[in-house]
């Protein structure tokens, strides 16, 4: 196969471009280095669009590698003929190249496998090449009677060598494909309930059918979770008769004295092997196709959280809410170091308010406290309505926020919190977490495991190996995207910055202990076990606030100072986009240092803006909400919220109440919406007005339109 004229077509680009990018993944560059530093070769092409066309060249290669086994495997049989050759190496997709092996392939004993090991096959080819128009059917079936194979009579002769012909035309790839894309077409996912009278939450599914090409993916999930719960029964309907047609028209030639038998094989062939064989694939395939899609979203969810704006010079009380054992606090300065600790009761059952105020006052006024931080946990509400008092009564210069408490507790109880705080308990530590995640909501984080933080839908039922490997593109994404300073950078950042991973990470930072601040990019080359190759992939990605040399504080690559000190030399000014002559300028140093344009635009960007961090684009965090109650909320009310939660069926907006609140897909917008992610992402700030409330169930209907 021709991989770069094939993903040429598929991803709209140049074959120039393809065979590019297939040259620089294959020599073992990262995915963020090739989108930031190779966009000449590339054509700009993003990093989330250079990951999805890594992994189409991972399955092209993964299909040429299986049709050479499959061709050497049928060869080693004797059955390997031009026809079927051709065919194979046809084949686009790998569900083909299984089609045209599965009647080579090795199977478990069968009734059909018996029947051949009896020599039955001889009358099965008679009974399937349909030339006998007259004669006595049970006569014929008479020389293969084998008593000691357990075909003693002609009818279980006969039987045997329509077993024969069951399996032959299950296993013939083209009317697999036909059945399959019938089935995918016209059949429909029906289920029904294992008790009706039991009230679950799967009840809208207890007498549901959807048509198999129409049902969404989110409702796929939902009927799989409630069939591993044994609430749902769960099948796949499809025409019969249809089916039946479709195969009599690939195997009946006409009227002959087998012509009954064979429809009636036909029928076998479908109900026992073939209608079985193609619901599991298709189930699995929705499942697939279902996972694919919910992964897709809990990326872009965990993309948008990771790039929430900081919190510059934020003071923080950070609060993580509880009942019985009271609420755990931690007290943080503005680069998230721990100042004091305590444990404060203003919820039941002490509800110790006086007390609670009284510490707060004082932590506010030692430390200089500017803003409160609430987990959304377990009596965050009740907190909430405490400080919210408190603030009002006191007259300090304060604002307080709920920030989502989503893997908190994994984080707090992992090795990691221990060998960051070890003198600390688990509950402090998740307070602390809490506050720095306002402070620096990636670094604090990528500590955790992405799929613990929370941001989409039935990630326990997807598939745990493909989810985890999405999540850590994802936040190598954005960690690239966003920079990380060398100097104050945990192991858990590094370790996700082009080229380094856990190990580097961990030699980088007892190489800044021992031998203090890093001065120099260069100095990395120093470090134990980063070569040269390394180096490169990384470089770029890490920042020196206060170095020897400006450049190492933006993201320029080391490759490309040079070009950079010529920018710096002629005048920064003159690259204004605005200026006129500024085109031409950038096109003189590329000729002159051969230097790509799109590397020469970049460079400006970053000498313009050192140190930039690009979550300044975001919306800001918002404060001091006065909403605390389902019983503050009328239909019409306009209100402001934060984005937590998009799902396939809408968006989960805090609006200071204890429910996130859903804004349904069909009223994010005054447009068809395929999906709630074309309007709002998660840490988005929305206006919002209440559209239903149901008081009973503590559920609220909001609508963006």
């Amino acid at each position: 196969m021709d991989f770069k004229t094939v993903l040429a077509n598929e991803f709209s680009l140049s074959v120039q471009q393809a065979e590019a990018t297939i040259t620089l993944i294959e020599e073992g560059n990262t995915i963020p280095f090739i989108a930031r530093y190779r966009k000449e070769a590339t054509g700009g092409i993003s990093d989330n669009v250079l990951r999805d066309f890594d992994e189409r060249l991972s399955y092209l290669k993964n299909l040429e590698a299986r049709k050479e086994e499959v061709l050497r495997l049928i060869d080693e049989q004797g059955k390997l003929y031009p026809e079927l050759a051709a065919k194979i190496e046809k084949a686009a997709v790998l569900q083909r190249v299984e089609d045209l092996y599965k009647p080579f392939k090795k199977k478990r004993a069968t009734r059909a496998s018996k029947a051949k090991d009896a020599g039955l096959e001889a009358l099965s080819e008679l009974v399937f090449a349909q030339e006998l128009k007259n004669g006595d059917v049970l006569q014929l079936a008479q020389p293969y009677i084998n008593e000691e194979s357990g075909y003693p009579t002609c009818e279980s002769a006969l039987q045997g060598a329509l077993d024969i012909i069951a399996e032959q035309i299950a296993d013939d790839p083209e009317i697999t494909a036909l059945l399959r894309s019938h089935m995918q077409k016209k059949g429909m996912i029906v289920s029904e309930a294992t008790n009706s009278e039991e009230k679950t939450v799967y009840e809208m599914y207890y007498e549901y059918s959807e048509s198999v090409a129409k049902i969404p993916n989110h409702r796929i999930l939902a009927i799989n979770r409630g069939e591993s719960e044994e609430k749902l029964k769960v099948k796949i309907e499809a025409s019969f008769d249809e089916a039946i047609s479709i195969i009599e028209k690939r195997i009946i030639k006409g009227q002959c004295i087998f012509t009954e038998l064979l429809k009636e094989t036909i029928k076998d062939s479908y109900k026992r092997l073939i209608e079985p064989s193609l619901e599991r694939e298709i189930r699995r395939d929705l499942t697939d196709r279902a996972q694919e899609e919910a992964i897709k979203v809990f990326v872009k969810n965990t993309e948008n959280l990771l790039s929430v704006r900081p919190v510059k010079d934020a003071r923080v009380i950070a609060i993580d809410p509880g009942y019985r054992t009271g609420c755990k606090v931690a007290v943080l300065d503005e680069y998230g170091k721990l100042l004091d600790y305590t444990t404060i009761y203003p919820t039941k059952p002490k509800e110790d308010i006086a007390g609670t105020e009284r510490v707060l006052e004082n932590f506010c006024k030692k430390y200089g406290i500017n803003i409160i931080v609430i987990g959304n946990g377990t009596g965050s509400r009740e907190t909430e309505a405490v400080v919210a008092d408190f603030i009002a009564k006191s007259k300090l210069s304060l604002q307080y926020t709920i920030v989502n408490e989503a893997g908190a507790s994994v984080y707090s109880a992992s090795k990691l919190a221990s060998e960051e705080y070890p003198d600390l308990d688990v509950t402090t530590r998740g307070a602390m977490s809490l506050g720095r995640r306002l402070q620096d909501p990636l670094a604090e984080l990528v500590k955790i495991p992405p799929k613990s933080i929370g941001v989409g839908q039935y990630q326990h039922d997807l598939n745990q190996a493909a989810l985890e490997s999405a999540l850590q593109k994802s936040v190598e994404n954005v960690v690239n995207r966003v920079g990380v300073d060398l100097n104050t950078a945990s192991p858990s950042l590094l370790a996700y910055v082009a080229g380094i991973g856990g190990t580097l990470a961990k030699n980088i930072v007892a190489y800044r202990e021992e031998n203090g601040a890093f001065t120099d990019r260069k100095q990395l080359k120093r470090v134990a076990k980063l070569g040269e190759k390394a180096f490169k992939q990384c470089a770029g990605f890490l920042r020196i606030r206060e170095g020897k040399e400006l450049l190492d504080n933006t993201g320029v690559h080391p490759e490309s100072y040079k070009a950079a000190r010529e920018i710096m030399r002629i005048g920064i000014e003159k690259f204004d986009s605005k200026n006129p002559e500024s085109k031409g300028l950038l096109k003189g140093i590329s000729l002159e240092l051969d230097v790509g344009l799109p590397t020469l635009n970049d460079i400006v960007s970053e000498i313009m803006k050192p140190g930039r961090d690009p979550r300044d684009d975001a919306p800001p965090v918002i404060f001091s909400k006065s909403v605390k109650a389902l019983e503050d909320l009328t239909v019409g009310m306009e209100l402001y919220g934060t984005v937590r939660n998009v799902v396939d069926f809408g968006a989960f907006v805090d609006i200071g109440i204890k429910q996130d609140a859903l804004v349904h897909i069909s009223k994010l917008a005054n447009r068809y919406v395929k999906h709630p992610s074309e309007v709002v992402g998660v840490g988005d700030t929305v206006k919002v007005w209440v559209d239903s409330l149901d008081k009973e169930r503590g559920k609220v209907g909001l609508r963006m339109v």
